[in-house]
């Protein structure tokens, strides 16, 4: 059944109903997105023990203050 054939049938329901519609695809949504992370590793980079760039910024700032 395409968008075009529900659309229709959606607009006439109730507000709960229309809620409990949104309820049920966004569990969907989240069941499929689920099945493509379950799994998988994705690193986050963070600036815990960065000291690299901290040092970096810290030059570029110091460098800044002489020049004002």
């Amino acid at each position: 059944m395409s968008i075009n054939e529900l659309a229709p049938i959606l607009s006439g329901l109730d507000r709960a109903d229309k809620l409990r519609v949104m309820q049920l695809l966004i569990q969907e949504l989240a069941k499929e997105e689920g099945a493509l992370l379950s799994g998988n590793s994705y690193p986050i980079w963070s600036p815990y023990a960065s000291f690299e760039a901290a040092n970096v910024l810290l030059d570029a700032l110091n460098t800044e203050q002489q020049h004002v």
